[in-house]
């Protein structure tokens, strides 16, 4: 990309970014740091912003894989701050929650990147393919702001009120949002057999909502019942609703 480009983009999407930067709270300074004319920073946030439908050679990804990293140390270090007489295996379930492709598009939504990212024209039109943007992008976002500023304080500032509503959420859920884990304990405890699981798949659309389906059941009786884009996810949401039915049951 020339030179010539980069200060086309930079200047059309300029007020836009602004905007936009002002939601992962950053203060005046920082981003002035980012959006000055021809800036390296401006050219990293525009990186992370680009999908590989719009330009195959610079893209999210290599920022996305860099943001992976970022956000599970910046979400160990939120839990030791906030919980540091959390069990190892509980911290790992939760920063599991912390990390997840459907709390990055939920911070995705929020922030409104769907808006800002580029993308081409098929990809654009996929509906299906929307969640998945957002997360890739928002991922890609963390890793952005990191090589801008080399500081981890940045990225924690903007994503801790996420932290703070999701991990509450997860607390005081009683199965630890992890409903499979606790189907399983339930049926051992009443020492029966383990819960068997039966997915379809209805349909090969990649990444719709319901492309698979799951039943569970326990001693061959059907208690669950989820969809979901994958078959791992249709059976957590088939476990989920087999504990709320025996959770009713009691």
């Amino acid at each position: 990309m020339s030179q010539k480009q980069e200060k086309l983009i930079s200047t059309k999407n300029s007020e836009k970014i602004k905007i936009f930067l002002r939601k992962l709270n950053l203060n005046e300074k920082q981003i002035k740091q980012i959006t000055t004319d021809n800036s390296n920073n401006q050219k990293i946030i525009n990186e992370a912003l680009t999908h590989t439908s719009s330009n195959p050679i610079i893209n999210h990804e290599r920022l996305e894989f860099l943001g992976d990293a970022v956000l599970r140390l910046a979400a160990s270090e939120f839990i030791e701050k906030n919980f540091p007489d959390m069990k190892v295996g509980e911290r790992s379930a939760l920063r599991s929650q912390l990390v997840s492709d459907k709390w990055l598009t939920k911070v995705g939504e929020e922030i409104s990147i769907e808006k800002i990212i580029t993308t081409g024209r098929k990809a654009s039109q996929d509906i299906s393919a929307k969640e998945t943007l957002q997360a890739e992008a928002t991922e890609a976002i963390i890793g952005a702001l990191y090589e801008c500023f080399k500081d981890i304080e940045i990225i924690k500032a903007w994503l801790t009120p996420f932290w703070i509503k999701e991990s509450q959420k997860v607390l005081s859920d009683p199965n630890k949002n992890n409903s499979k884990s606790a189907l399983q304990e339930w049926t051992q405890a009443k020492g029966l057999s383990l819960p068997k699981y039966m997915t379809k798949e209805i349909c090969q659309e990649h990444n719709n909502p319901k492309r698979f389906v799951c039943i569970v059941h326990i001693k061959n009786n059907p208690i669950g019942e989820g969809w979901g884009k994958s078959r791992k996810e249709a059976e957590k949401e088939a476990a989920r609703s087999a504990m709320e039915y025996l959770n009713k049951s009691k």
